[in-house]
């Protein structure tokens, strides 16, 4: 297959999902109107509450949701084949994420700006709207533990990235006091903070003296600095606090002065990426090398493949994020269309191009099948195969290996950072939300919550012991994420299909995605909690998957049984604000 042929193929499938099916959803199903005031405009508040430009919301929205995700999915999914891989992400985006992510925010939207953990009490009760805040509550806390530990690899690995990384924070908060003191434009000076950071991380790719490369500063990963941590655990170690002071400060600011602009910038970042992954792909027109398919995995793809690949086909986590503070920004409700369900085609360009980046990266099948051995190999190489990829192809461009490989470094962890950030945020609403259910007026306040979310998600990427020394965590916990998020999904789609059903609405297109992604999901998770994790399992017993996993599973089942109850009832529709006309 022509690797120029399939991202073709796949963008225009893209487009067409955008142009019509989204238009359809819009109209006929979820059924937008201009003229309803939206929270954004009736509980403004200058701080979560602001009405905002879709184009600038879309960029907050889409580097939330994006993150380091759906490069990390694809690029292990990739070892079954690239052709379910491709499968997978083209169709799931046009059928199951977009009206996901598009029904989340109208949902949100619809009832003063509610998460999906609030709304489930109004939709199936007070019992299932606690068990999914604390779904919600873990899996906030796996998505901080495993993007830090992320972030936290790749400025190790990639120390030429973190000067870039950390000029945007001051480049962002002037732009933020720009655009909302002075009432300035966003574009031009965005557009500016972007070629100043490609600048930086430029020079500092051949200037070594810019690169801030801790391992070397605390005498090389072999030297014991202290308490017995080598150099690269203390860099480890030193990344993941600094990461968490920032993340503090980020998700208690107003997000007009720092998350609004910097997702900007880095949604013209996204669009710059994948217009030099795009444009090398199509000059230097390489050829695919790895097999379309798998003859002979160590473990099937089926049903692993659709919990593998989360961000990029269907995630629940993009509920979270539209209901917790994409729906807080909606202008109009008519911009829900083009910030969720674009979101989701971004993402899924994002995706598509991961795995065509390693599809044609190998020299040779036997090199890509030596290169992905195992399930487990794709699990520990798929990053760093796709920033090699990548960068090969950015060559096609004429731009050197090392400078494109610095650059989509940059990329990486600008969204890992944005998603991070935004993910505290919502642990803190979520966090908030328990202390006023359980009457703990001490956890509404929003450092106590903080606190809570920062102390408790650097515990849990620091303190576990794993295959990867100190600081496993995160890496440990990702095989648990997919299922997590997944299960999310489907059960975000359980409350939208509700919804819709009570509305008189057809609901097929919601339905549908959800009983296949709860049918998957659950199939998986009970795979991996009972014969992976469990004492019972051959491998031995994981006791941090099996804990978490097990009560997920538990919680999701309780909650889907009582859901689907709901479901064939006949209950008149829910308040949804009707009232507030423009």
């Amino acid at each position: 297959m022509n690797a120029i042929v399939l991202a073709l193929l796949g963008m225009i499938v893209f487009a067409l999902g955008y142009r019509y099916y989204s238009k359809f959803i819009a109209e006929k199903i979820y059924r937008l109107d201009p003229n309803f005031v939206t929270p954004a405009h009736q509980f403004n508040d200058g701080k979560d509450f602001v009405p905002t430009n879709k184009y600038v919301l879309w960029g907050h929205h889409f580097t939330s949701v994006a993150g380091a995700a759906p490069i990390v999915g694809p690029a292990i999914a990739i070892y079954w084949g690239w052709l379910p891989a491709i499968l997978w992400i083209v169709l799931a985006t046009v059928f199951a994420a977009g009206v996901h992510d598009f029904g989340a925010i109208v949902l949100s939207v619809r009832n003063k700006g509610q998460s999906v953990g609030t709304l489930a009490d109004k939709l199936i009760g007070r019992q299932a709207k606690l068990l999914f805040l604390f779904i919600i509550l873990i899996l906030v806390l796996m998505v901080n533990a495993v993007f830090a530990w992320v972030i936290s690899n790749l400025f190790i690995s990639n120390p030429s990235a973190v000067l870039s990384v950390f000029i945007q924070i001051p480049l962002a908060v002037w732009i933020g006091y720009h655009v909302y003191k002075k009432q300035g434009g966003m574009m031009i000076p965005s557009l500016v903070a972007l070629a100043v950071m490609y600048l930086s991380a430029i020079i500092a790719s051949r200037v070594p003296a810019l690169q801030i490369d801790l391992v070397s500063y605390f005498g090389g990963e072999d030297n014991i600095v202290a308490f017995g941590l080598n150099g690269v655990a203390m860099s480890f170690f030193v990344w993941i606090i600094i990461l968490m002071i920032y993340v503090y400060i980020a998700s208690v600011l107003p997000v007009w002065k720092l998350l609004q602009p910097r997702d900007y910038i880095n949604s013209h970042q996204l669009v710059v990426g994948l217009a030099i992954l795009y444009l090398g792909l199509l000059f230097s027109n390489p050829t695919i090398t790895a097999p379309a398919t798998n003859g002979s995995p160590d473990i099937s793809w089926f049903p692993l493949l659709f919990i593998t690949i989360a961000c990029g086909a269907i995630s629940g986590f993009h509920g979270l994020v539209s209901s917790g503070t994409t729906s807080k920004q909606i202008n109009k409700e008519t911009d829900a269309r083009f910030v969720g369900y674009l979101g989701a085609v971004g993402e899924g360009l994002l995706a598509l191009i991961v795995v065509i980046a390693i599809a044609t990266f190998f020299a040779s099948p036997a090199d890509f099948s030596a290169a992905y051995s195992s399930f487990s190999a794709a699990n520990s190489g798929g990053l760093g195969n796709f920033v090699q990829g990548a960068g090969q192809l950015a060559t096609g461009l004429l731009i050197p290996a090392d400078i494109a490989a610095t650059i989509v470094a940059v990329i990486i962890v600008s969204f890992a950072a944005t998603t991070l950030d935004s993910s505290v945020r919502l642990m803190r609403y979520i966090i908030a939300e328990l202390g006023q259910e359980y009457k703990l007026p001490a956890l509404s306040k929003t450092h106590v919550a903080t606190t809570i979310a920062v102390v408790s998600s650097a515990a849990l990427v620091l303190l576990p012991e794993g295959p990867n020394g100190f600081g496993s965590g995160g890496y440990l916990l990702w095989p648990l994420f997919g299922t997590s998020n997944q299960l999310l999904a489907g059960i975000t789609l359980l409350l939208i299909t509700i919804w819709l059903k009570r509305q008189g609405r057809n609901y097929l297109p919601t339905l549908i995605p959800m009983v296949f992604i709860l049918f998957m999901t659950l199939w998986a998770m009970a795979q991996q909690v009972i014969f992976q994790w469990s004492p019972y399992a051959e491998t031995g017993t994981n006791l941090l998957l099996f804990g978490f996993g097990s009560l997920i599973l538990v919680f999701a089942l309780w909650i889907i049984i009582v859901a689907i109850s709901e479901l064939t009832k006949g209950k008149k529709d829910v308040n949804t604000n009707e009232d507030f006309k423009a």
